[in-house]
């Protein structure tokens, strides 16, 4: 019969371990995401817009199928709009 102390000592140590590992990639997304800003901040001093260099980044993650129809129904959407309203008949 084994102890139950050797259990949590085993799963102990592979917890902390585990904790551990996470706490590193948290720290260096942590790192990445002041680069980033840096990067952000390099481009806004140069007279780039930021806002646009996001939406070309956000634009460059999804595959051409999904960037067409998203465009389309942005160009549907913005001619709706423009239209003019229907006229109510009146009764």
């Amino acid at each position: 019969m084994t102890d139950s102390t050797d259990t949590v000592g085993v799963a102990g140590e592979r917890i902390r371990s585990i904790i551990e590992r996470v706490e590193r990639i948290e720290e260096e997304i942590k790192d990445l995401m002041e680069t980033k800003k840096e990067i952000f901040a390099e481009a806004k001093g140069e007279g780039l817009d930021v806002k646009v260099l996001k939406e070309i980044l956000k634009l460059r993650k999804q595959d051409k199928d999904e960037r067409d129809e998203q465009e389309s129904l942005l160009e549907v959407y913005l001619r709706a709009m423009d239209a003019p309203a229907p006229v109510a008949k009146a009764a």
